[in-house]
């Protein structure tokens, strides 16, 4: 994700009762990314919101908030179950990923110490740190969740350091009520972040009143957000032959904005990249004709891109044609931005990696 607000359909740590009907009013205000926790509804109708959010082309949160082992490995089961797509929370990751290893669900727990319902972090920085690079250092931990707005200390400087101690990325969650909030996560380093109760209680400034405008109000806030987020983004640079000298054009130009940013590429066009841009962060999968193509396809399907850039030429024939299709397909499917020219990819990374530096 590049910096992206989680709605959580939830209130005081619990999924609230008509969480179904405010589903829809969510959908209406825009949101994609929408969760709930794994207590307040029975597991039937959260397998019914988790398959209303999947129909309606979101990605899906399953939080856990149990503080025992038995109810937290039973919330590991249940996010298997309702095939959600990332797994929030939890404290004992080495016994959850036992369950979620072999699922594609995403798991992103909560470092440092977790006590009392509503949750809140304990502890001093130093040990949420290490905490949090321990967690991250599991092959089978996708994320942290960090309860940076639930901490007593300074949590500017630990959302930051959090972020800088870690390669994999930071969601904080925990009483974000504010663009002030929201301004300081991006600001740290974390690459989403959730809200709830606030949502709910209507604490955002709206142009409209109800649910659906709190939730424009912070997507509007997320997106001023998104200019000032200091998270690295993850981006592919793919290009047919005929057009590689275009894409290295188009890199070259926007060197400065792409730098400290994580660029992926098939084999090919990586080897060109590199030669053209050597300052620049590039990981070079296998060439496209050798499964470079399923590799990128991959990485959106599981998260790990947050766009892709493909200088196609559409007036010769390729082999890799439906390799292409399928990428598209996935792009759509996942809501992964997309530009096949110049142009379009200017208006891209424009609104992705804002302003370029002065």
């Amino acid at each position: 994700m590049a910096f992206d607000f989680i709605l959580m359909l939830t209130e005081n740590d619990r999924t609230i009762p008509d969480a179904q009907a405010r589903l829809d009013q969510a959908l209406e205000g825009g949101v994609r990314h929408i969760g709930f926790k794994d207590v307040g509804l029975p597991l039937d109708d959260l397998r019914a919101l988790a398959n209303a959010i999947r129909e309606a082309g979101g990605r899906s949160y399953l939080e856990v908030v149990s503080l025992d082992a038995e109810s937290e490995m039973a919330s590991a089961r249940a996010a298997v179950d309702l095939d959600v797509d990332v797994l929030l929370g939890g404290t004992r990751a080495e016994d959850v990923t036992g369950i979620t290893r072999h699922h594609p669900v995403r798991y992103y727990p909560f470092p440092g110490r977790i006590t009392g319902h509503p949750s809140v972090l304990e502890g001093p920085e130093s040990d949420i740190v290490a905490s949090a690079r321990a967690l991250a250092a599991l092959e089978h931990v996708h994320g942290l969740d960090l309860l940076a707005y639930r901490y007593s200390g300074d949590v500017p400087q630990l959302m930051a350091a959090v972020s800088a101690a870690v390669a994999k990325p930071v969601i904080v969650a925990g009483s974000i009520d504010s663009a002030a909030r929201v301004e300081a996560t991006a600001l740290a380093g974390a690459q989403g972040f959730t809200v709830g109760t606030a949502a709910l209680a209507g604490a955002f400034p709206a142009e409209t009143e109800g649910f659906a405008g709190q939730v424009r109000a912070i997507l509007a806030i997320t997106a001023r957000a998104q200019a000032i987020a200091t998270a690295p983004r993850r981006i592919a640079l793919v290009a047919h032959d005929t057009r590689k000298s275009h894409l290295s054009a188009w890199v070259m130009r926007h060197a400065a904005r792409l730098a400290g940013h994580h660029i992926v590429c098939t084999g090919g066009t990586g080897r060109v990249l590199s030669q053209t841009a050597p300052d620049l962060s590039i990981q070079r999968l296998q060439r496209g004709g050798r499964g470079g193509d399923q590799q990128l396809a991959a990485l959106i399907a599981t998260g790990g891109l947050d766009a892709v850039i493909f200088f196609a030429d559409p007036t010769v024939p390729h082999s890799g044609d439906v390799d292409l299709q399928a990428l598209t397909r996935l792009t759509v499917i996942h809501d992964i931005p997309l530009a096949l020219g110049p142009s379009a990819a200017d208006a891209l990374v424009a609104g992705l990696l804002g302003p370029e530096p002065s």
